[in-house]
């Protein structure tokens, strides 16, 4: 099966349409891309297209992400290791370099990664050799690699905490995925793509779309988590309704919504001597400035649903929209 057939990216907006040009530009030339967006934004998928509009579709792609690991287990995960190289190494193994020869490797969550991994991977990428981990005999390899973050790597560069060298290394071309907040025209495109799918996996004949209120929740919700975000909601919304003839009418945004929910911990509210500003201060604005803070963090809680993050700040939806207003929080208006 041609694995080119699994990677769908669905979308109709401009500025989902000029990320899928831009992948198509860059796609053929050898040379390092890194690939940003917020979670869930489908970072992986655009790697893969990457790689499957390239000359080295027909060679492997590998991925790793490199946050799931220890630093140790990186390097070996990805350089590999010499038999007795350390306990319960019996065996000699590959790395994700060897194995991605002629290839191309993927390498999720590329800012997670420490130093010393970043100067190893630098080798590879202006020199094309490594060791494995124990090892003495340089390996060659040549491999493309494609690298994805949600941060900001010329900011953690200016800090110390990702190597400029690296960074010029790898940014060859650099494509920014939108958030999905910014792709309304492709929200209720996606959502029906994927009720469809679960449509198909509960065994049902029928997907009989969404009511215009469900559409318009769809539309109107933030999105924090993206397509991933996305997905999983419209297939619980398809399982929910199983049974009910007609659309779907309800979307739950939140399944640990419960009048049983634990409650977490609150912190303490009432700042310390030391948390206050030291000397004087202006009081007004810096009461102004911790309402800003409170009711944004009540807004994230609660998932940006405002009657949720009224009843959870202890006051009326009312109250809590002209608290927006007043801030020039979000989006409110009259």
């Amino acid at each position: 099966m041609d694995p080119r057939k699994d990677q769908q990216l669905i979308g109709e907006s401009p500025s989902f349409l000029e990320v899928i040009e831009h992948v198509s530009q860059v796609a053929p030339l050898n040379r390092p891309v890194l690939v940003i967006g917020e979670r869930g934004t489908g970072k992986e998928l655009i790697a893969a297209r990457l790689h499957y509009l390239s000359a080295r579709w027909d060679k492997p792609f590998v991925k790793l992400n490199c946050a799931a690991l220890a630093d140790s287990l990186l390097e070996t995960e990805l350089f590999g290791h010499e038999a007795g190289s350390f306990t319960g190494a019996n065996r000699r193994r590959l790395g994700r370099f060897e194995l991605a020869n002629d290839g191309g490797l993927f390498l999720d969550e590329l800012a997670s990664t420490s130093q010393r991994i970043q100067e190893k991977i630098l080798r590879v990428i202006e020199y094309g050799e490594f060791e494995r981990v124990g090892g003495s005999e340089t390996i060659r390899t040549d491999v493309r690699i494609i690298g994805a973050t949600n941060e900001d790597l010329p900011s953690l560069a200016e800090q110390g905490r990702f190597r400029p060298d690296l960074l010029d290394r790898l940014a060859f071309d650099v494509i920014t995925l939108p958030p999905l907040r910014e792709r309304q025209e492709d929200i209720v495109q996606l959502a029906e793509h994927f009720a469809v799918k679960m449509t198909g996996e509960l065994g049902l004949e029928l997907f009989e779309g969404f009511s215009d209120s469900a559409t318009e929740a769809l539309q109107g919700y933030p999105w924090p988590g993206n397509v991933r975000e996305l997905k999983n909601v419209v297939e619980r919304a398809v399982y929910s309704a199983m049974g009910v003839e007609g659309p779907i009418k309800t979307i739950d945004f939140d399944p640990f919504d419960s009048p049983w929910r634990p409650k977490a911990q609150a912190n303490a509210t009432t700042a310390s001597a030391s948390e206050q500003p030291q000397g004087p201060y202006n009081f007004k604005e810096y009461i102004q400035e911790q309402e800003i803070q409170l009711i944004r963090n009540a807004l994230e809680t609660c998932k940006f649903n405002q009657k949720k993050t009224a009843e959870y700040l202890g006051m009326t939806y009312h109250q809590l929209r002209g608290y927006l207003r007043k801030y020039e929080i979000g989006d409110a208006e009259d």
